[in-house]
């Protein structure tokens, strides 16, 4: 058996990508074999080709934290072949081979069934980033919010987890304000459910006060830094913040003030280790609840050729929405 796969080498400084032909005693050590059908393009994707991002411990590595495709081999009596199957997260694609390869083995334990109501490439039209986005709103529901409650913000609302979270929200009936860099994508925004769009800016203004004025009673964060202190300090009384990401740094500029004098929540949201009964419990409501109506507007399909220009410009905030990577039928 012979496949294709893109592969991340390492050399000196620098990282390069390529395609390359590989053989079943290349794949890494597993108990199920996959025939993949899709894969797709998250942030952490492209940090695996920055060498000093240390996303990726070693390489030559196959990246890709996704996968959707079809059980070819099993040593776990819970899938058989023909089975469809999603893989997300856990080492895939980091420390373990990942997506971007038309064959993948994996441990069996970060298996999850494809649900009921979903194909493999709607279920990787979601993805990391789309199951990160579910676990938000999961998580914001779990704390108490409704859509009662008052409007609830998305920021980095163009990019794969903001655009799905603005989705599903909007599914579920809340006021969806959506913050963005890119005043150019406000009708893609109001498309998939936004009521209002608004600037980064709007939502930070150069100095963060301790306390703003009650503007949220909810929030999807998977920016972080300067713009989730802004958040927190402008959220109402008994308010909720779920975070997930970082990319406008690690480190948060708040004060307590918001916790203790309005009964803030900040929820932190983990889809890489999320233990499997939630995970599969999420991914069940993806395929219901939470299933947005508008999929074909956030989701773009590209080739394994196509994959390096497209891991660079999510680097550079140059994607929106989801990138789907084809792989087989």
């Amino acid at each position: 058996m012979t496949f294709r796969a893109l592969l991340a080498t390492k050399q000196e400084d620098k990282v390069t990508t390529e395609i390359v032909q590989r053989t079943e005693a290349d794949l890494p050590k597993g108990d199920v074999t996959i025939k993949v059908a899709y894969s797709s393009v998250n942030y952490k994707d492209g940090l695996a080709t920055v060498p000093k991002s240390k996303v990726v411990p070693e390489y030559p590595m196959v990246p890709g934290i996704d996968l959707a495709g079809t059980v070819v081999d099993s040593a776990d009596e819970r899938y058989q072949e023909g089975d469809q199957v999603i893989v997300t997260s856990y080492e895939l694609g980091v420390s373990h081979d990942g997506g971007f390869s038309e064959y993948a083995r994996v441990k069996s334990e970060w298996i999850v069934p494809l649900p009921d109501g979903m194909n493999m490439k709607e279920a990787m039209t979601f993805g990391t980033a789309g199951f990160t986005a579910a676990l938000s709103v999961h998580k914001l529901e779990q704390n108490g919010l409704t859509p009662e409650d008052g409007p609830i913000l998305v920021q980095g609302a163009t990019g794969g987890v903001g655009s799905m979270a603005v989705a599903m929200l909007s599914k579920r009936g809340f006021n969806v304000v959506a913050s963005t860099g890119k005043e150019s994508e406000a009708n893609f925004l109001k498309s998939i459910g936004a009521s209002d769009v608004i600037s980064r800016e709007d939502v930070t203004p150069e100095k963060v006060k301790p306390l703003q004025k009650q503007t949220w009673a909810g929030a999807v964060d998977p920016v972080g830094g300067k713009p989730l202190a802004s958040v927190l300090s402008s959220m109402k009384y008994g308010g909720a913040v779920a975070v997930s990401g970082l990319t406008a740094g690690v480190e948060i500029p708040t004060t307590v003030m918001p916790f203790i004098l309005r009964g803030v929540d900040l929820l932190g949201v983990d889809s890489v280790y999320c233990p499997m009964e939630t995970r599969k419990e999420v991914w069940d409501r993806i395929a219901t609840d939470l299933k947005p109506d508008q999929m074909n507007s956030i989701e773009h399909e590209i080739s394994l050729e196509d994959l390096p220009q497209t891991l660079s410009d999510i680097l550079q905030s140059k994607v929106k929405g989801r990138t789907v990577v084809r792989l087989g039928e």
